[in-house]
């Protein structure tokens, strides 16, 4: 998401298709998706995409929060394999999906090793650390 190109919320690869707007935004209800099950109480809804700045800020709120509650000491409802398998993967497919497209409309995501990146629990906002090594 970060230094996305002008437009690219827009951009469009093909009929049928998910602009990247629509990925991202469909990416934030997966993570509202899985708060609400690890809370016990599952409900799913169909955001509209918002302009892909505040698109990127939802996500990393909705992000937060199911951090946060995962790091809470709550009794996660269900089993959290369940959780993993659905919509945080669900969420690990689209975030693939972006990259491709970011490619696609000539802005891509520079590579990083990530095995050398620097990890901190509970930091998933976009105040991530600068790459220790891209390529």
């Amino acid at each position: 998401m970060r230094d996305a190109p002008a437009g690219f919320a827009d951009f469009q690869a093909g009929e049928g298709v998910r602009s990247p707007g629509q990925i991202l935004a469909h990416v934030g209800d997966l993570f509202d998706w899985a708060l609400s099950i690890a809370m016990g109480q599952q409900k799913w809804h169909d955001s509209k995409p918002l302009p892909w700045e505040q698109e990127v800020e939802r996500f990393f709120a909705t992000l937060k929060k199911f951090d946060d509650f995962l790091a809470s000491g709550e009794a996660i409802h269900g089993a959290v394999e369940k959780l993993f398998q659905g919509p945080v993967a669900d969420a690990l497919t689209h975030v693939g999906q972006i990259n491709i497209l970011r490619r696609l409309a000539s802005g891509p995501v520079k590579a990083e090793n990530y095995h050398v990146a620097e990890i901190a629990v509970g930091r998933v906002g976009s105040d991530q650390a600068k790459p220790k090594r891209e390529f």
